[in-house]
């Protein structure tokens, strides 16, 4: 009789086994993870394995990770290496509670960012004999170089961008006279194909600023360069469905504001653009509220907390530059000076400093996503004489 007590006690000391059912776990948990750590949850069991492996998961997946900018750290030419030198992708993440500039991978120090998206990223190499390229995926350490029956060094990559109706990565090329075919214009190359970069014309090298674009509303997006005669400055925009060339409007600059230093970037799905005064010390920046019929608002006016950066730099010059990025429908600026960033928000406060003992670090304008999604790209057999040609550290 006791021990059927005690029994009964435990068994109501005990609360019940209760497993959350696998839809989810799966959908709503092991969806949100960061890329890593979804990695590692997989080698729990071999049925989260199968459920994080299949390609509509993955899709899954990579929609809800955060899209940040990238930071680039390079060593400081004046600062001496005990081992070996290489440059840094950093992501940088204002949300995150401890480390802000996170290392997403360390690189050979002869490449160089060029063009992001979707989670890839294209690099350049400088070498004895020119410069190659490569595709390459930060997450899952995949690599694999840009091959065609013309050398790579004789275009600039003007952008990367999905190509919906054949569902391919591309990449938007402007080749100058040295061509094969000796035309000057914009090419495009799929990604892992063998063929050449296709001629499809559009404007010359003169037309824009070819800084990196801004994706929004499947389009990329560049600042153009003041043409002598234009009473409105206009924005040159890349249809990546149809790839053909149009224009749109640029907001009205006030007179106070410097034509140079200006840029455009994405703000929660929408274009955003921003320019300086000639002292870059105030930041003006708008929004396209309506893209169809071309509406800009100017959202804010900044002025940035250059006081409290002489102290921290010693000066204010023409060296320091500003990046304006959107995280999450929040706006930041990043300021850049002598090795330095501050992360700077809309008024005007100066939220953090960031430093790296030996290395000197900026804004690339470009941004991570991250994803575990497969490319055919990455599968393709590598080339005898590439097998120590990975671009990681």
């Amino acid at each position: 009789m006791e021990s059927g007590t005690a029994a009964m006690a435990m068994a109501e000391a005990t609360p019940p086994r209760r497993c959350l059912p696998e839809e989810i776990v799966v959908w709503e948990i092991l969806v949100r993870l960061p890329a890593k750590s979804l990695l590692r949850c997989r080698a729990v069991c071999c049925a989260w394995r199968r459920a994080t492996s299949t390609r509509d998961f993955l899709l899954s997946h990579h929609g809800r990770q955060p899209t940040l900018p990238i930071v680039w750290g390079e060593p400081d030419s004046g600062f001496k290496y005990d081992d070996a030198c290489y440059n840094e992708l950093l992501a940088f993440d204002h949300r995150a509670a401890d480390a802000k500039l996170q290392t997403v991978a360390r690189v050979d120090q002869s490449y160089y960012p060029k063009a992001s998206c979707d989670g890839l990223l294209i690099l350049s190499k400088r070498g004895m004999t020119g410069t190659s390229y490569c595709v390459c995926n930060p997450v899952t350490r995949e690599h694999a170089p840009l091959r065609a029956p013309w050398d790579f060094g004789i275009f600039t990559i003007l952008g990367m961008y999905l190509h919906r109706p054949a569902d391919e990565y591309r990449l938007l090329l402007h080749g100058s006279i040295h061509t094969p075919k000796g035309t000057t214009g914009c090419y495009v190359f799929t990604l892992g194909s063998d063929h050449p970069p296709r001629y499809i014309g559009g404007p010359d090298a003169a037309a824009a600023s070819w800084y990196k674009p801004a994706s929004v509303c499947h389009s990329l997006h560049w600042y153009p360069k003041k043409h002598q005669g234009e009473s409105r400055l206009v924005i040159l925009v890349f249809d990546t469905m149809t790839e053909s060339f149009r224009h749109m409007h640029a907001p009205a600059r006030p007179t106070n504001s410097s034509i140079f230093e200006s840029s455009i970037f994405e703000i929660d799905g929408k274009l955003g653009f921003y320019g300086y005064n000639d002292a870059m010390e105030v930041l003006d920046i708008w929004v396209l509220r309506n893209y169809e019929d071309e509406v800009w608002v100017r959202e804010y006016n900044v002025k940035l907390p250059v006081e409290e950066i002489r102290g921290q730099v010693g000066c204010w010059d023409d060296d320091s530059y500003g990046s304006v990025v959107s995280v999450g429908g929040d706006v930041l600026l990043l300021v850049i000076h002598d090795g330095w960033m501050f992360y700077v928000n809309t008024d005007g406060e100066l939220v953090d400093s960031f430093h790296r003992y030996g290395q000197e670090i900026y804004a690339s304008d470009l941004r991570l996503k991250q994803t575990l999604v497969p490319h055919n790209f990455f599968m393709t057999p590598e080339d005898p004489h590439a097998v120590n040609a990975s671009p990681f550290l």
